[in-house]
């Protein structure tokens, strides 16, 4: 029975940077600009980012603005970012 719980470990170990490379790939082949050429560079590293999902921090940030639209700092900032993400 252990050789059976260690072998399924070391299998899921293998497979799961396998699908996460997976949906990189994915990611990538939807990383094209408006008129379907590849995006290259920033641009593509941002598309493939908001594409796996890992933009969400970026959002709560750029959302991090006071009433005047003027950027928060410091522990306002830090507050308003933890209340984006617990509302996602």
């Amino acid at each position: 029975m252990k050789k059976i719980i260690i072998a399924l470990s070391i299998a899921l170990s293998f497979a799961i940077p396998t699908y996460a490379f997976a949906d990189q790939a994915a990611c990538e082949a939807k990383a094209v600009s408006k008129d379907g050429k590849p995006l290259y560079g920033a641009a593509k590293d941002a598309s493939i980012k908001k594409c796996m999902g890992g933009a969400k921090a970026d959002d709560c940030e750029a959302k991090a603005v006071s009433k005047d639209g003027k950027p928060l700092y410091g522990a306002a900032k830090t507050a308003s970012i933890k209340k984006c993400e617990g509302s996602k």
